[in-house]
């Protein structure tokens, strides 16, 4: 069974005749969920303007499962396909009207397109400043995130899409990303270890894992009501945090250095999740004069 999302892609593939470079892609794919009230895909602002690394996992999957194949010219669909069949009579609309509005779009009037109806994702764009004339760089230029404060955040990936998770990142201009996981793995595509760094690289956040400030697997069983994390909590803090000063000035010097860092773990609420816990021992520290930030 293949996901609807997935079906959207191919059906994309279709309507444009089985071919389409990799940038024109992901411009046609923001420009076609704009059109959802529920977006199939969600984007970060990439070296190219906007990109969704959920729609290129997909295409990987998509090209192992011999639906498509990658050539020098982008991504190509291997045979004929009619899944736009498989959408819902809106999104079959909407495809069309992709199709008639940007066919004969090139892969850099694509790129103009959506830096100018959404300025956010060129952000990072090393085209912006050849494609676009003045008055359009400077929206651009203003949609970026400039923080000087210094500010240590937290954050949790529980609930939202790897692009939401970076998105909260780079509007907070955040510098460096610290894992305190003990187990960085996650069955949730993109927030293993390796998938999370290699996003970080590639958005120039540096990823740091400090697992000696996880809490072990066996003692997160039985979780089942706040109670049950404060008493983690309480057991945390005083078995174990206490005897991880080393790491948490670690982290502190790490601040002081970058101005804008983010603890991260899986829960969505920092109240049910031992990053607090890191957060507070670092506000404890004596020369400790900045803002925490639980996004």
């Amino acid at each position: 069974m293949m996901y609807y999302r997935r079906k959207i892609l191919l059906s994309i593939f279709e309507a444009f005749g089985g071919q389409l470079s990799k940038i024109s892609l992901q411009k046609l794919l923001l420009l076609f969920t704009k059109y959802q009230e529920k977006p199939a895909y969600e984007f970060v602002p990439h070296r190219f303007g906007c990109f969704s690394f959920q729609a290129n996992w997909d295409l990987q999957a998509l090209k192992t499962y011999g639906k498509i194949k990658d050539t020098a010219k982008g991504w190509e669909l291997t045979n004929e396909t009619f899944f736009r069949n498989e959408l819902t009579v809106e999104d079959k609309n909407r495809v069309s009207h992709l199709f008639r509005t940007y066919e004969n779009f090139s892969a850099d009037e694509l790129m103009r397109e959506t830096y100018i109806k959404f300025p956010y994702y060129a952000i990072r764009s090393e085209k912006a400043s050849e494609i676009l004339n003045s008055a359009e760089l400077s929206r651009v230029l203003k949609q970026k995130p400039i923080k000087e404060k210094t500010a240590l955040f937290t954050l949790g990936y529980e609930g939202i899409t790897i692009e939401k998770y970076f998105n909260k990142l780079l509007l907070n201009d955040v510098k460096v990303l610290c894992d305190v996981r003990r187990n960085p793995l996650s069955q949730k595509v993109g927030f293993s270890k390796n998938q999370l760094k290699s996003v970080c690289d590639a958005l120039d956040i540096t990823y740091i894992h400090i697992p000696q400030l996880g809490i072990p697997s066996e003692k997160r069983q039985s979780l089942n009501s706040q109670k049950d994390y404060d008493a983690l909590f309480l057991d945390y803090e005083a078995n174990y945090l206490i005897n991880q000063s080393e790491s948490v000035s670690a982290i502190f010097d790490i601040l002081e250095k970058n101005k804008r860092i983010a603890l991260t773990c899986f829960e969505a609420s920092f109240c049910q999740c031992h990053r607090s816990k890191v957060a507070k021992a670092i506000t404890k520290l004596e020369n400790w004069k900045y803002e925490l930030i639980h996004l």
